[in-house]
């Protein structure tokens, strides 16, 4: 197997590596799991062995042979138990694009039939229903008819100017759901021209670079476009930050993009979104891929800010430093209990504020946190940003 994965500047990358275990310090699934070998440091090190171990020259000066099928297994359960919550590259001194770096080595690892078996489920999901859960993908705006006045339309226009891609995550878990009740009943008093993708949304393509089959993902980007296309939209925004970032980051710039709480804030600005008192404390955490990953940081604070009668306390690690909640990388679904310790160590520090509620802009980190709160009966309230705006939205 060649290093075809990874490009020039990758390859480059790797020498830089000083070997200063910064990186190690701040991962949340060696602080969880108390395991050094779940670190970028020693993810890189292996890394480096396999690939000068694949270069011609190198073999046959030093006898190196192809890495073995034990070596392939040891470095994947390391590589597949990260969130690729991208903390490590935020650290890194020498600025390696750490977060890019991982991604490629999963391609290499499923590439070289070292990955766990889990990801041919994913792709068999992805490739039978088009949702990484392996739901109908026919009732993906199923979510609407559970709302207490449900339009006859349910937000599926011929046309509009704004389409809301709703994502994997709040589409078919009920968790997650109450997200886009919230979201579009907050269009809706808003009056926003906007409209649903319904059947015709397919996955954005996250769950897809986390599992190393990127090759699935120009089929899926072009049949999303185009489905906004006929729509004749000239904007989509996004609760998930994860749809948002690959929209920003691997979607032609078509159209204009934002992250709800950017839209919102806008609308607030304008007037067209007022709110009443609403007596809270909370604080914030910065999803990942919305904070490290999009450097949304601002408009998520001003909304929450713009609410009469919230007392707003802030995480001891906050912004780009704001540690994970355990929902991302797919790690769920390959570590449920490496997931939830690092949850646990999350909401520790959301209690640590005395907030009595955390409020975050992922559905993935609302489905995580919510699940450890409810199994181990902790009395705090997890909250996406639409349903706290929603809970304090004037209506008339």
């Amino acid at each position: 197997m060649a290093n075809r994965d990874y490009s020039v500047r990758q390859l480059l990358e790797m020498e830089a590596c000083t070997n200063c275990q910064i990186c190690a310090d701040i991962c949340p699934a060696v602080l969880a799991s108390e395991d050094g070998k779940l670190s970028a440091v020693y993810r890189m090190k292996g890394l480096k062995q396999i690939l000068k171990s694949r270069t011609g020259l190198f073999r046959k000066l030093f006898a190196k042979k192809e890495p073995s099928e034990q070596q392939w297994k040891h470095l994947s359960e390391t590589v597949f138990r990260c969130t690729l919550c991208g903390n490590c590259q935020e650290i890194c001194p020498v600025g390696i694009n750490l977060k890019e770096l991982w991604v490629s080595l999963r391609q290499d690892l499923v590439h070289s039939n070292a990955y766990p078996q889990k990801i041919d489920m994913i792709r068999s999901n992805l490739e039978r229903s088009h949702n990484v859960f392996n739901e109908e993908n026919e009732e993906r705006s199923l979510w609407v008819e559970d709302m207490d006045e449900p339009p006859e339309h349910g937000y599926i226009k011929e046309s509009a100017e704004v389409v809301y891609f709703t994502g994997c995550v709040a589409s078919y878990f009920p968790l997650a759901q109450r997200i886009p009740m919230a979201l579009a009943q907050i269009l809706e008093v808003c009056d926003a021209d906007f409209t649903l993708l319904g059947e015709h949304e397919w996955c954005c393509g996250f769950p897809m670079l986390g599992a190393g089959i990127k090759d699935l993902f120009v089929e899926f980007a072009e049949h999303n476009l185009d489905a906004v296309r006929k729509k004749g939209a000239k904007q989509v925004i996004f609760a998930c930050p994860s749809c948002y970032q690959m929209w920003r980051e691997y979607y032609p710039k078509e159209f204009a993009i934002n992250h709800a709480t950017e839209y919102f804030l806008k609308l607030i600005s304008e007037k067209q979104i007022r709110f009443k008192e609403l007596s809270m404390k909370v604080t914030y955490h910065d999803p990942c891929d919305l904070g490290r990953g999009a450097r949304v940081f601002d408009a998520p604070r001003e909304v929450i800010r713009s609410i009469p009668g919230i007392t707003f306390k802030e995480l001891a690690a906050n912004r780009e430093n704001c540690k994970c909640c355990g929902g991302g990388g797919n790690l769920e679904m390959i570590d449920g209990r490496l997931s939830a310790d690092i949850a646990k160590r999350k909401i520790e520090e959301v209690l640590a504020t005395g907030a009595e509620a955390v409020v975050t802009a992922c559905q993935q980190c609302v489905r995580t946190m919510t699940t450890y709160v409810r199994r181990n009966k902790i009395p705090l309230k997890v909250m996406d940003i639409t349903e706290l705006i929603h809970r304090a939205l004037k209506k008339e």
